[in-house]
C-alpha cells in the first residue's frame, strides 16, 4: 500500500499499539488544520499592513481649518458703580428735656442803665439745666432720636456697557440701506494689493456703539502684505450704523465681518 506523508494515515501507522490519548497525537492530528489557519491570519495582517498608507491617505486632514469665523467670547469687566455722594441734611431738632432747662447768662460788668438781661438767682437753677435759652421741660417727654436722611433718595439710572452678540440679541445693528449696501461699500473701497496669485479670507470683528459708530475694530484672522491694515482703514470711514436694541434700550453689539481676497492674474 502506497503511504502519503500529507494525510493522517500515517499517524496511525505510527502510533499503532500506543496511548493515542497522549497530547502528541492529537498535536499531529490537527497540524494540516492549525497551519491553514496560521496562513489565513497571515495573510490578513500582511494585506492590512500593505494597504495601511492608502487608508490613511483617504482619511480627512484635520489640520484644514474651516473658513467659518470662531465665535469668541469675550469676557468684559464693567467700572465699579458709582456711589451715591449724600447731601449735608441737616440733624433733626433735639427733643424736649425731662427737665427745666434755663438760659445762663453769663455776668459782665457794665454800667446800671447798660444791663439788658440779669443773670438767673440761685433759686430759679436748682434742680435745673443750664442752656443757651430758656426751654420749660416735659417730665413725660420720651427721648427719640429720629434717623437722618429721610427724604426721598434720587433713583440713580445704571448703564448698561456690556457688548452683546448678534446672535442674542433683539433688534440687530443695521447698515443705511441694509446689509448688502455695506458689503457693496467694503468692496467699493478696499484696495487689494497688487500681489500675484494672492486670495484668502481676511476676518474681522468691531463693535457697533450706541451711537451707531465703529470701534474697537480688530483683525482676526489675514493673508499678509497688509490686507488685514486695509480692512481696518474702509471700517474706520464706515457711515454710521443704526444701533443694536436690548429691551428697549440702545447697546454695544459685536459684528463679524469676512472679506474675501482674490487678485487679478
Amino acid at each position: 500500500m502506497k503511504l502519503d506523508i500529507f494525510t493522517n494515515q500515517w499517524l496511525d501507522i505510527v502510533f499503532e499499539g500506543r496511548n493515542k490519548a497522549y497530547g502528541a497525537y492529537e498535536l499531529r492530528k490537527s497540524n494540516n488544520k492549525t497551519t491553514v489557519r496560521a496562513l489565513i491570519f497571515g495573510a490578513i495582517i500582511f494585506a492590512i499592513a500593505v494597504s495601511m498608507p492608502l487608508i490613511l491617505g483617504l482619511l480627512p486632514d484635520s489640520s484644514d481649518g474651516d473658513d467659518t469665523l470662531d465665535t469668541k467670547i469675550v469676557s468684559i469687566k464693567l467700572p465699579p458703580k458709582k456711589e451715591e455722594i449724600k447731601k449735608n441734611i441737616p440733624p433733626p431738632p433735639p427733643p424736649p428735656p425731662k427737665v427745666d432747662q434755663v438760659k445762663f447768662v453769663k455776668p459782665v460788668v457794665a454800667k446800671a442803665e447798660e444791663v439788658t438781661e440779669e443773670p438767673p438767682k440761685t433759686v430759679e437753677i436748682k434742680d435745673k439745666k443750664l442752656g443757651a435759652e430758656t426751654i420749660k421741660g416735659d417730665p413725660d417727654a420720651v427721648l427719640t432720636v429720629e434717623p437722618v436722611g429721610t427724604g426721598t433718595a434720587a433713583v440713580v439710572e445704571e448703564v448698561d456697557n456690556q457688548i452683546y452678540n448678534t446672535a442674542g440679541i433683539e433688534v440687530k445693528p443695521d447698515f443705511p440701506g441694509g446689509i448688502d449696501k455695506f458689503y457693496k461699500f467694503v468692496g467699493n473701497n478696499y484696495q487689494t494689493p497688487e500681489e500675484e496669485g494672492l486670495k484668502g479670507k481676511v476676518y474681522v470683528t468691531f463693535v457697533v456703539e450706541k451711537d451707531g459708530s465703529l470701534t474697537d475694530i480688530k483683525v482676526i484672522r489675514d493673508i499678509g502684505y497688509g490686507t488685514g491694515k486695509e480692512a481696518i482703514r474702509v471700517l474706520k470711514k464706515c457711515p454710521k450704523w443704526t444701533p443694536g436694541e436690548q429691551n428697549g434700550k440702545k447697546v454695544r453689539v459685536l459684528y463679524s465681518l469676512p472679506i474675501t481676497i482674490q487678485s487679478a492674474e
